[in-house]
């Protein structure tokens, strides 16, 4: 099979959606694989260790005119003239962004493979883990960046002086990103406070890896309580394919101190706080209610030597049975076959369709 990886074009994504070991692995499987120039540059991986790897380097436009395309993020406007009938295998988050995207999908009868709703055999997310990692660990940084006076923050440090810890970080989500974020900031010393309805594994989330976690059942009562005095909020939340509920409302935003943070991961879903906009990494806060919000919408481009690292070794495997199974080898196995989201002019997944509205174009494959 042709596979094409093009370049990103999001506001300072960086990261490419596979590096040269990973082509030379595609390479030795007996594919073709095309390389938009300079792809790889924002990751440090150069268009002569791909071409070493045994890939082209070619032009945009030859980077889509491919069987299978790879990439990390959804299709810009910009890209939507290349869409085509053809596979495209990337995080498109279709219920989180505006109908457009899935129009053009469905249109040009694009196949369109999401990272995010892909299963394996355990249930898991194995593609979307290790972004939802790096975001994780990237929320309390972020958040506590911007918690600094220069930064419109209240000037609060979350971090221990002389042994009394300072700062409260609340978050909403126990999953991938929440865990990871309630490391980093109990790492740092502040004050963790994680919750979740998820109770059997909030427990043993608490015991086994941070026992001196505060846990709490996230009803919209104890939300409201916990985020009051509350110095950065982080929304974690995940319901797969399907857009994020809104957990915090605007009162709630209201009820917090100002030049508090409010970090939203969600955003790619749609957001869980009734406040929250997407942002890019080029302008990544607002204020509203003198609470400032940090929403990036690809948060793990800021590191993307990590991050492509790992989205790559996490996609190989997929990739490889894409490449050589195509659309038949997903719809054969009940965990892959979430990952298509569009099929031959039909939304194919129920939880997009409804966000979006547009059950009279789903049919189930």
């Amino acid at each position: 099979m042709i596979i094409g990886i093009p370049k990103e074009v999001k506001d300072r994504e960086n990261r490419v959606s596979v590096t040269p070991e990973a082509v030379k692995q595609l390479v030795i499987s007996g594919h073709k694989v095309r390389v938009e120039l300079d792809a790889g540059l924002g990751s440090g991986f150069s268009n002569s260790e791909y071409e070493q790897a045994g890939a082209k380097i070619v032009s945009t436009g030859r980077a889509w005119q491919v069987e299978l395309v790879v990439k990390v993020k959804e299709p810009l406007p910009t890209e939507y003239l290349y869409l085509a009938d053809q596979m495209v295998f990337t995080f498109f988050h279709l219920a989180g962004v505006d109908r457009k995207l899935t129009e053009e999908l469905l249109k040009k009868k694009t196949t369109a493979i999401a990272y995010e709703t892909l299963e394996d055999i355990y249930g898991n997310l194995p593609i979307l883990a290790p972004m939802s990692a790096v975001a994780g660990n990237m929320a309390s940084l972020m958040g506590s960046y911007y918690l600094a006076r220069y930064n419109q923050g209240k000037g609060m440090q979350l971090g221990q002086v002389l042994g009394k810890s300072y700062g409260k970080v609340v978050i909403l989500g126990n999953g991938v990103v929440g865990q990871h974020a309630a490391r980093v900031a109990q790492g740092m010393g502040a004050n963790v406070y994680l919750g979740s309805q998820n109770l059997l594994r909030l427990g043993q989330f608490k015991e086994n890896m941070l026992p001196d976690l505060n846990v709490f059942v996230s009803t919209e009562e104890m939300i409201s309580l916990h985020i009051k005095d509350a110095d950065l909020v982080i929304g974690a939340v995940l319901c797969r394919g399907a857009k994020a509920p809104k957990l915090i409302t605007e009162e709630m935003v209201m009820s917090m101190e100002a030049g508090s943070v409010l970090v939203d991961v969600s955003i790619d879903q749609g957001g869980c706080i009734e406040t929250s906009r997407p942002t890019s990494h080029s302008d990544p806060v607002y204020i509203k209610h003198e609470v400032l919000h940090y929403c990036v919408t690809n948060m793990p481009g800021a590191y993307p030597k990590t991050s492509t690292m790992a989205l790559s070794k996490a996609s190989l495997p997929y990739i490889q049975k894409v490449a050589a199974e195509g659309v038949a080898g997903l719809v054969a196995d009940s965990g892959l076959l979430k990952s298509i989201n569009t099929f031959a002019g039909k939304l194919t997944s129920r939880s997009v369709a409804e966000d979006l509205k547009m059950m009279s174009q789903f049919q189930e494959l």
